[in-house]
């Protein structure tokens, strides 16, 4: 009977420290909100409304593929083109909260949650692309990024979002006349909003993803962008009628989520990595930019869309019409705008 009792007890034991044993290897196996960590890593998620071929998602990818190579496989991302995760309004709220954790999105809505982003995008704010680009890889874009972090949100870099420009169902606009009382959808942007406004048109703030139905029943009678989003969306099938007036040059941002990075115990090591891989994936995405914006004009030409670029004189008609909206939008930033109008 003793001899049962302390096989009974050893038994037991034994079997205690086992239990004990896998307990801490599943512990050390995983964290955050349960992701694997061991030799394969974490993997995170990164939300991209447009195609799986479109400049911006291939760029996504180059960022992933840097980022898996520089942390060693300690951080993956894996990229969900389409709208997977949700329009863009929704995934910059999902940001916030660690919901989602990286992201490719245009810099309107993310505006509407750091007002000094506007300065970035009003329109014909920019000489030309050049100037652009020499804005937002100077202290003025540095600054901007990095005011994203009182929201949570980390700023990691500038993705080209071409001219942005007006397209309709209705007929050809060559000038300020021909937009009254038509109506365009827009962002979900008080900006975006006030330009068409401004020019005597109609704003319909709008999913991005609703729009291609919106053409075709009437519900809108155009929308802007540019050429790539133009042709990607086939927006081009149903309104035939582009010109370039190229009023806002949007900028795209890639943005990470403090509380995922934080929650996922990535460390401040790969955090810098994170950011050099963004850096790095810039030149990429210029390049593919350019590429898809050529073959877009194109494509829309042979397709019998009729494109027509404003003259000067026009042209100026419109860029006076918006001068308002500096003074109404831009009121809280107007030192923003100077530095932005003065650099070289």
């Amino acid at each position: 009977m003793k001899y049962q009792k302390y096989l009974y007890f050893l038994v037991l034991g034994v079997f205690s420290v086992v239990v004990l044993f896998v307990g801490c290897s599943k512990n050390d196996e995983t964290s955050g909100k349960g992701e694997t960590k061991d030799k394969a890593g974490i993997e995170l998620k990164l939300a991209e409304t447009h195609p799986n071929d479109f400049p911006t998602t291939l760029a996504d990818k180059e960022f992933a593929k840097l980022v898996e190579e520089k942390t060693e496989g300690r951080v993956k991302i894996k990229v969900y083109e389409g709208s997977q995760l949700g329009e863009e309004k929704q995934v910059i709220e999902q940001i916030q909260f660690g919901g989602i954790d990286f992201a490719r999105v245009s810099l309107s809505p993310v505006a509407e949650f750091s007002k000094d982003l506007n300065a970035l995008q009003l329109p014909y704010i920019y000489k030309d692309s050049e100037h652009m680009w020499k804005v937002l890889n100077g202290p003025i874009g540095e600054k901007m990024l990095d005011s994203l972090s009182e929201k949570n949100i980390l700023g990691l870099c500038y993705y080209d979002g071409g001219a942005r420009s007006f397209y309709n169902t209705k007929k050809e606009i060559k000038s300020l006349d021909d937009l009254k009382g038509m109506k365009f959808r827009v962002m979900e942007s008080s900006l975006m909003v006030g330009m068409v406004e401004s020019l005597g048109a109609i704003a319909q703030p709008m999913d991005y993803g609703e729009v291609y139905s919106a053409l075709k029943t009437g519900v809108i009678d155009g929308a802007e962008n540019n050429f790539p989003s133009y042709i990607s969306s086939n927006h081009y099938e149903v309104a035939k009628y582009y010109t370039i007036d190229a009023h806002s040059r949007v900028p795209e941002l890639l943005i990470a989520s403090t509380n995922s990075l934080k929650n996922n115990n990535v460390s401040d090591e790969d955090i810098t990595l994170i950011k050099e891989a963004a850096k790095e994936s810039v030149d990429y995405q210029k390049v593919q930019w350019e590429k898809t914006s050529n073959e877009s004009k194109e494509k829309a030409e042979k397709a019998g869309c009729t494109i027509t670029e404003l003259d000067s004189k026009e042209l100026s008609k419109f860029q006076e019409s918006v001068q308002s909206l500096y003074e109404k939008e831009g009121k809280d930033f107007m030192d923003i705008i100077k530095e932005i109008q003065d650099t070289k």
